[in-house]
């Protein structure tokens, strides 16, 4: 922790941020240039979270130690678990701290339960890894630090106590429908009582599962670099590696996007689909945050997207790219020697979604507009919104990057692209 200097305390008023907090501010007695505040997240879930603020807010000013109070409202979206949305509301407030680190209260019962969970879900190395003692929480944001995992419970219990301290109790704790209060309140003493030091034994499983996971991070960045492509992944050289190191790969390459891990089965399923489909298939993998497909010789993403609708462009000058992130790509030009005249231009576009049945003109009849997309290879998640460009009057004049309507152009003319906007920054 050299060179840190300012902390800041995720104190809910229970009992362990309240010993974290106290020994925080006992440390700056003999380091006075500590710097300790704490934050509050209020979620408004219990009919006592009004009371929770107000007990954080006194002992706060107890200790002289700043607190902020985040009031934030969870909303649920399908598969979302409440735990999970109040965590990330958490995570939140934390990302908006001042201070360079943020300091949670886990310990080691906290951290046993946590690897126990995570068996009974059936994670892999990485969820057994359960909670690191330091870690950047995102590539931009504080540092969450846990000091206190090497300490039972009980023993922070009694440094409350004994400094006079007193904390508030979750009565969502009791609630044994949370695996962690059943775990908690019925199968923990029992395991107890048979082994003492399970707690100990499961927390060391959990450190070598970390190296474990390391340098399975470390084979699957070397193996994601190895496969990238310019839009994706190369279908061959991934198809190269063990199957094991696949699904490695694609986890590493969801995990850079932002994305949630799938469930394994599901993973497991894309990954047979895209070695053994025929040529011309499309196999999909549908997430909450996009889609992973393959097409052809190469792996992509595509984020989800809203349902794009007719975007008014107006008079168009050729030499500005006009970003569209809800269509979610990139128009830009080229002067060739066919293309769309100036005029056309100049008198105002706009881009429209497909409805079906559109035609352009080739140089043998008119065709349809799927046929275009089809012969120029767009992959079949890019042609269900790739978009149609118009002239004022709702008159198709070109599929860009693919075709314009030959009744419509000259010789040269401005010819349209479409660049789709790549799943992660570049």
């Amino acid at each position: 922790m050299s060179g840190q200097c300012a902390f800041e305390v995720g104190l809910s008023g229970g009992l362990d941020s309240v010993a974290l907090l106290a020994l925080l501010c006992r440390a700056r007695e003999r380091r006075p240039g500590l710097e300790i505040r704490a934050v509050h997240v209020h979620h408004g879930l219990s009919p006592n979270a009004d009371a929770w603020a107000e007990h954080c807010r006194a002992l706060c000013a107890a200790l002289g130690a700043p607190l902020r109070v985040e009031r934030v409202s969870l909303a649920l979206s399908g598969g979302d678990s409440l735990e999970a949305v109040a965590r990330e509301a958490r995570y939140q407030a934390y990302r908006r701290s001042a201070a360079g680190v943020v300091v949670l209260a886990h310990h080691l019962d906290d951290q046993a339960e946590t690897v126990l969970l995570q068996l009974l879900r059936g994670g892999g190395a990485r969820a057994l890894a359960a909670m690191p003692a330091l870690r950047k929480l995102d590539a931009v944001g504080p540092w969450l630090w846990r000091p206190l995992l090497g300490l039972r419970r009980r023993q922070l219990e009694g440094y409350v106590r004994a400094q006079g301290l007193s904390w508030v109790e979750d009565e969502s704790n009791r609630d044994e429908r949370w695996r962690r209060n059943l775990l908690r309140q019925r199968l923990l003493p029992q395991l107890e009582a048979a082994l003492p030091d399970y707690r100990r034994h499961l927390t060391r499983s959990a450190g070598l599962l970390a190296d474990a996971a390391a340098v399975l991070d470390e084979v699957a960045a070397q193996d994601l670099a190895a496969c990238r492509s310019e839009d994706g992944l190369d279908l061959i050289r991934w198809r190269a590696l063990s199957a094991a190191r696949q699904r490695q790969t694609l986890l590493a390459w969801l995990r850079g996007l932002g994305w949630p891990a799938p469930e394994p089965d599901a993973l497991a399923e894309f990954q047979r689909q895209a070695l053994e489909a025929g040529a011309g298939s499309c196999p999909r993998l549908k997430l909450a945050r996009g889609l992973l497909y393959r097409y052809r010789d190469g792996l992509f993403a595509l984020p989800a997207l809203p349902a794009p609708s007719a975007m008014i462009l107006g008079p168009v000058d050729p030499a500005t790219e006009r970003a569209a992130a809800e269509w979610g790509g990139a128009l830009t030009w080229e002067w060739r020697s066919r293309g769309l005249p100036a005029e056309a231009l100049a008198r105002g576009l706009s881009l429209r979604p497909r409805e079906g049945g559109e035609r352009l003109a080739s140089g043998v009849g008119r065709k349809p507009v799927k046929n275009f997309l089809q012969e120029a290879g767009i992959a079949p998640p890019l042609r269900e919104r790739w978009p149609l460009l118009c002239d004022v009057d709702g008159r198709v004049l070109a599929l860009p990057g693919v075709a314009v309507d030959a009744e419509l152009a000259s010789e040269p003319g401005w010819w349209p692209l479409w660049r789709p906007l790549p799943a992660e920054p570049r």
